[in-house]
């Protein structure tokens, strides 16, 4: 079948991937959506605002990225529950099922609570601070704060494995601080957990999917962690207690949600917003696209916007007709997918930003933007790829919604990093989905050098982000298939680029080793990790491997597929492909990993698994 188009089905029907059962951890097939009794009920009491009537109300689509549960409990308890009064019980459930395509009966084993633990410690070491590691986005842990270096490979041992509840996809990635590890869900629970054993030492709520990392702060008087969930909601919550501070919507926009991680500097939350209004495209009577990304900077201690900047400056408004005679709508697009970098010594933002949804194309979509950290005023635009408006509609054969300029759909989905170069000064470094790794002067957005890694590709090229130690930039490459023909070789694998001259040092190719398993591939999708003298990836395969940094060298691999892993929860884990912006991150000789990413034509898991390692002699 044409990978495109399943991938489209899979947003579209809910993403039908495997469930978990809890009871022996195999993964169930989902029943067919179209069968469910619940089919019925959401005609008859939601359809008519949920399916892109009402532009105030989330589409289906971005419901059914939600859990039964999720669902289940905006009805009862939630943003729906006035909505869904009418509603009993039973068809409240027979709603959730239909629309997430999984069962609300099935028993979901939870993180046990801790029993025991030292709780939070505000003074202990941070990690993860922010997604990037530090706030220029190196993803650069040294080897004595990660506690592991190349020679801690083959002692590395299994501290505890989680089979994440009610998840078929690990996409948070989590962060030490306080002697304790946070993290979000697929279920939408964040977790403070004792990195001992596991176990939960508080575990929050949030109304979605949380597929952000978790900031750590202890700035202020209140130690805070903050997070953003998919349905566009920024919470700030008390690192020790799990208590809720504050809770803002960060963008109106039905569609809206956070996939980049917010970054917090000097007391302000830097909020990068998207939207999954790309795949309402589809249907021909959707007046497409309204939305505009963003970025928003809000206080940390109280929510308070303090300055957003629009990517497009101009509203959306009509400007023609689809092919059957529905307005179209724009611009639109530009969505801010990845996590701020700050460049503290000038003051300055960095956001990477991708396509524009509809006709007219603008000059900031598939761009790299620079923001004034105090007003959010934009300083430069470096534009990669020009004209590149698409959405969904394209290509399947029903293209009403489909742009004119059908464009190529070449995001920025990874986060900018900014180095200092001993060539060129501060450079602003991005890989994009086209393959490309660019930089640019931070000062001016001057372009300084461009080189192709990849073939590029809906999905990558390079898609979740890049690392970078001194002058050197680590770039993965996911290259998978995804229905469209290109000129150049697909190169998935690993690749290390010069930062002050572009080239291409050593990579490292992947042989396709799926043996000719259901949506698994050879490349890298997910954001890599440099930790000492080695970088860490975990690619599309189910396989995590370590490189030599100096020359790209295989020094450990581990097939998260290959093995069932026993959780503390009591049910058992099990990996898939790596994706999504949750990469390695280590503290203390603890090395987390996430592995399974059911989404987008990828293999499903729920394991969050804890590696310790020897202590490093000298």
């Amino acid at each position: 079948m044409w990978p495109l188009i399943l991938f489209l089905l899979i947003i579209v029907s809910g993403c039908e991937h495997e469930e978990l059962n809890s009871s022996n951890s195999q993964p169930i097939q989902r029943l067919s959506q179209e069968s469910l009794p619940g089919k019925a009920e959401y005609e008859r009491a939601c359809a008519t605002c949920h399916d892109g009537s009402l532009k105030k109300a989330p589409h289906r689509d971005m419901i059914a990225l939600m859990t039964p549960g999720s669902i289940f409990s905006a009805m009862t308890k939630g943003v729906m529950q006035t909505q869904a009064s009418n509603l009993s019980d039973k068809e409240r459930q027979q709603i959730a099922e239909y629309l997430s395509g999984g069962s609300l009966g099935q028993t979901v084993k939870k993180i046990p609570a801790c029993q025991e633990s030292k709780g939070y410690r505000e003074g202990s070491q941070i990690v993860g601070s922010n997604w990037g590691v530090d706030l220029n986005n190196t993803r650069y842990i040294s080897s004595d704060i990660a506690g592991l270096d190349s020679t801690s490979l083959g002692d590395l041992a299994i501290r505890w494995a989680i089979a994440m509840p009610g998840s078929t996809r690990v996409r948070s990635q989590p962060a030490f601080g306080g002697g304790l590890v946070f993290v979000g869900s697929h279920s939408g629970s964040v977790y403070a957990l004792d990195p001992d054993t596991g176990c939960a030492v508080w575990e929050f709520a949030a109304s979605g999917e949380v597929r952000t990392s978790i900031s750590v702060s202890e700035e202020n008087k209140q130690p805070m962690i903050y997070f953003g969930d998919v349905l566009a909601n920024v919470y700030g919550v008390k690192s020790d207690t799990g208590e809720l501070v504050w809770k803002i919507k960060a963008d109106d926009h039905p569609n809206a949600t956070i996939t980049g991680s917010p970054t917090f500097y000097g007391g302000n939350l830097y909020i990068p917003i998207s939207s999954l209004e790309v795949s309402n495209a589809i249907d021909p009577y959707y007046e497409c696209c309204t939305f505009r990304g963003s970025v928003l900077a809000v206080d940390g201690l109280t929510g308070k916007e303090v300055w957003k900047t629009y990517t497009i400056v101009e509203k959306a408004g009509v400007t023609g007709k689809n092919k059957i005679g529905v307005d179209v709508i724009g611009p639109s697009g530009a969505v801010v997918w990845n996590s701020p970098s700050i460049d503290k010594n000038n003051n300055q933002l960095f956001v990477g930003t991708g396509e524009n949804m509809s006709s007219p194309a603008t000059g900031t979509s598939d761009a790299l933007i620079a923001m004034d950290l105090n007003t959010g005023e934009i300083n430069w635009v470096f534009q990669a790829t020009e004209n590149d408006a698409w959405n969904v509609s394209c290509g399947l054969g029903a293209e009403e919604n489909c742009p004119v300029e059908n464009g190529p759909d070449f995001d920025f989905g990874g986060a900018t990093i900014v180095l200092d170069t001993s060539a060129h000064g501060p450079l602003v470094i991005a890989g994009q989905k086209s393959g490309f790794v660019h930089a640019v002067k931070s000062i001016t957005g001057e372009l300084v050098w461009q080189t192709r890694v990849g073939r590029g590709g809906i999905q990558g090229g390079i898609h979740f982000g890049i690392a970078a130690r001194d002058e050197t930039i680590f770039v993965p490459i996911s290259d998978m298939e995804d229905g469209k023909s290109y000129p150049d070789p697909d190169r998935p694998g690993m690749n290390a680029v010069d930062a002050n001259t572009g080239k291409i040092i050593w990579s490292t190719l992947h042989d396709n080793r799926c043996g000719g398993r259901e949506f698994c591939h050879p490349g890298i999708s997910q954001v890599v990790t440099v930790i000492g003298d080695m970088v860490l990836g975990g690619a599309m395969d189910g396989i995590i491997r370590a490189y030599a940094i100096d020359n790209g060298k295989i020094l450990w691999e581990l097939d998260t597929t290959k093995n069932e892993y026993s959780s503390i929860t009591g049910a058992m884990a099990f990996g898939g492909s790596f994706g999504g912006a949750a990469g390695p991150i280590a503290s203390d000789g603890l090395l987390l990993i996430s592995s399974g990413y059911g989404l987008y034509n990828h293999m499903p898991g729920n394991l969050l698994l804890a590696l310790e390692a020897r202590e490093i002699s000298d």
